[in-house]
């Protein structure tokens, strides 16, 4: 390992040992005095017949919520890169009163009565279909939140999809889940389709800052030389200044983060996934 990349393992890993992920959460400031000790389903009836599905729709894929990798009851979880084409069996659960109101991990409110979900490994937002194997039900959700930390479950359903899918009463049900396709960062720039262009997101990997400008000119050589990536030196704001050392840009977030983990196989580091404005 070069003198460079020992330096910069020693800096991303006092830089990186002071942040965790909390999960889904984190919604402290949103929950109310008296918050429910068990979860459990609403007073309020549904007709699963008049539930309408998640209507699936171009939507980028950001950074919020999808770190990768992160950790929950001492247990390891990296997302996919490839997820096209996804599709998996197993157990689905839901949650309901207790969530209620809290934030997701991507820090939209849960609403028990949207069809939204939560998947360990999926990026979000993505939607899925997901089937009821035990009565051949469909509903097609939102994923906007991770879980369910159990070993034997899937996805964790809101608790009206779990009426529309006919086991909000048996807490559990076997199910396939179908990724729905959908070329998310090429459709929300509003190509071939007509559609006014949205701002797409800019994302960096901060690969290393430095005080000494020159071990940030070295790195930026070893880097673009090695890896043929477009890389970039700008100095931090405020003293002391820093020397920061960016990979990028992207436009989308799964690429940066399967180039995130080509870095850190060749002993980089792991780099942090910023955006333009040097926030995660």
């Amino acid at each position: 390992m070069s003198a460079v990349r020992t330096a910069l393992a020693l800096l991303l890993a006092s830089l990186l040992g002071a942040c965790s992920w909390l999960g889904s959460d984190s919604s402290t400031a949103s929950a109310p005095k008296q918050w429910p000790a068990q979860d459990g389903a609403p007073t309020k009836q549904l007709d699963p017949d008049q539930i309408a599905d998640a209507v699936p729709r171009p939507e980028v894929i950001t950074a919020r919520g999808n770190t990768s990798p992160y950790v929950v009851f001492g247990r390891r979880y990296e997302l996919m890169t490839d997820y096209q084409g996804y599709r998996e069996r197993g157990i689905a659960s839901w949650y309901g009163t207790k969530f209620h109101g809290r934030l997701t991990s991507n820090g939209e409110v849960y609403d028990l009565y949207k069809m939204t979900a939560a998947h360990k490994t999926l990026p979000i937002p993505v939607y899925v279909e997901v089937t009821n194997l035990n009565n051949g039900r469909r509903a097609i959700v939102r994923v906007n939140d991770r879980g369910p930390f159990h070993d034997d479950r899937v996805i964790d359903l809101s608790y009206a999809a779990a009426v529309k899918l006919g086991f909000a009463d048996k807490g559990t049900a076997p199910v396939e889940i179908r990724l729905i396709d959908l070329d998310n960062n090429r459709l929300a720039a509003g190509k071939s389709t007509g559609a006014k262009p949205k701002a797409v997101p800019r994302y960096f990997l901060q690969v290393g800052a430095f005080q000494v400008k020159g071990t940030a000119l070295q790195l930026q050589s070893e880097l673009a030389a090695r890896h043929n990536l477009p890389v970039h030196v700008s100095p931090s704001r405020g003293e002391p200044a820093f020397h920061r050392v960016r990979v990028g840009p992207f436009t989308d977030y799964l690429e940066a983060e399967r180039v995130r983990r080509e870095l850190h196989s060749n002993n980089y580091g792991l780099a942090s996934i910023v955006t333009e404005d040097g926030k995660p």
